[in-house]
């Protein structure tokens, strides 16, 4: 069983020389049903917030970026129930440096980025790949069994530890 990650960015010609055979999924916010459905901005609804008993969200990015705090702002629930798939995102920009992840909605201690990444963002996604992503998961299982995969991600960051850049899904 083989399944790869690599960039959307790259032409599919290429990836198909380079990848003979295999199977190619984006399962980026832009791919097709069903493979929209891995991206952590779907909306599958009623997705707990970690350390947060009694919310839930739409999806595991609403949660992610409502739980991130700034310099001038901090968390924002209402991030939680976006199920647009856009506008999601909460900028240094516009919100000051980011000081680190809340532990929850109403906790007190602000995670580092690796923290969060543990607490928040992973358990969030697993939740995500138990509870509704089973029929897609089998298929990419059934696909892996005789060629190789590669899921198609706008990062190619696999290593959990690697906080030098955003982490592929």
């Amino acid at each position: 069983m083989t399944i790869l990650v690599e960039s959307r960015r790259k032409k599919r010609e290429t990836l198909e020389q380079h990848y003979p055979g295999a199977h190619i999924l984006d399962v980026t916010s832009r791919a097709a049903q069903p493979w929209v459905k891995c991206s952590p901005f779907y909306p599958h609804g009623a997705i707990p917030v970690p350390l947060s008993p009694g919310y839930s969200a739409a999806s595991v990015e609403g949660i992610w970026q409502g739980l991130k705090v700034f310099a001038n702002v901090d968390v924002d629930i209402d991030s939680f129930t976006n199920t647009t798939m856009k506008g999601l995102k909460r900028t240094v920009r516009t919100n000051g440096p980011v000081q680190g992840h809340r532990a929850g909605v109403h906790g007190t201690a602000l995670l580092s980025y690796r923290e969060a990444r543990y607490r928040i963002y992973l358990p969030a996604y697993r939740w995500v790949l138990d509870n509704c992503l089973q029929s897609e998961l089998s298929h990419i299982r059934q696909l892996s069994n005789s060629h190789t995969v590669v899921l198609l991600d706008y990062e190619v960051n696999t290593d959990i530890d690697n906080c030098s850049k955003p982490l592929s899904q």
